[in-house]
């Protein structure tokens, strides 16, 4: 993957994030995960936006207390009301024997829909200026 992404947000996750195994909990990145895709959903058009779905979460390697995670999205489709955000997970180990190795955690797509005050479905773009 090309080094010069931007992370949609960067994380560093602490003690009170582990598990009793001492690993990160997997509901503390699926929620950084629904995070980061509602900040690349935003860039679409600026609703308020609920999860409808998040798919295929894998983890492929575990997260320690200090890694730095860095959370990378994707805009794969505006649809009429939704938007779904490819979202990559991956870590910067600085611990002891470590300086920035970086290892890829997990994937997901994510829906996201567009909804009024009301919290009904709404267009995500407008239909006067689809490029909005």
């Amino acid at each position: 993957m090309n080094a010069e992404r931007i992370p949609a947000i960067k994380v560093l996750l602490l003690p009170k994030d582990t598990n009793a195994l001492g690993t990160i909990f997997g509901g503390v990145i699926l929620s950084h995960i629904d995070l980061a895709s509602a900040v690349d959903a935003r860039k679409a058009a600026p609703h308020r936006y609920v999860t409808a779905a998040m798919r295929e979460v894998e983890f492929h390697a575990p997260v320690f207390v200090g890694d730095v995670v860095n959370f990378y999205t994707e805009t794969r489709r505006i649809g009429r009301t939704s938007v779904t955000v490819g979202v990559e997970v991956e870590v910067e180990r600085w611990s002891a024997g470590h300086r920035g190795e970086r290892v890829t955690v997990t994937a997901a797509e994510v829906v996201l829909v567009a909804i009024d005050a009301d919290g009904k479905p709404i267009p995500v773009l407008d239909a006067e200026d689809p490029g909005t």
